[in-house]
């Protein structure tokens, strides 16, 4: 059975309204994705959505450079509390930055190495870039 030109159009239009369709919905798939994925960081491995706590100590670097200020946080009455680290830039205007995250703990012994290292209630960290997070453990 032979197909007028109407008949191949409509087809080819139908062909390519179908391959929009399945683009379209990959594109929906996929940004879903990438949302539940960012969520999933957000919740478990992002250290700037923690809560700020009550500051506990602070401690400066034998240089001047950084300042550690440390914070505790009660979850509330069904999680034990925490001990937060932030680091302090001194010498110049960066942002802060969280370095340290401790579940089932009440203080934080600061004990500088040198002027890059410290041990926070026994974990090394070599600054700026170093971090502990229970979370990732």
């Amino acid at each position: 059975m032979a197909h007028s030109n109407d008949d191949k159009s409509i087809i080819l239009e139908i062909k390519r309204t179908k391959k929009n369709v399945r683009k379209f919905l990959l594109s929906i798939g996929l940004l879903f994705i990438g949302l539940i994925g960012y969520g999933v960081y957000w919740v478990f491995f992002d250290m700037n959505g923690l809560p700020t706590g009550d500051l506990i100590e602070q401690s400066t670097s034998p240089n001047g450079k950084y300042t550690i200020n440390a914070y505790v946080s009660s979850g509330g009455a069904t999680t034990d509390f925490t001990v937060r680290a932030e680091l302090v830039f001194n010498k110049n205007s960066k942002k802060k930055k969280n370095i340290y995250w401790n579940y089932r703990e009440e203080n934080a012994y600061i004990v500088w190495i040198d002027d890059d290292t410290v041990r926070i209630n026994g974990h090394v960290l070599r600054l700026p870039n170093e971090k502990y997070d229970f979370r990732s453990e």
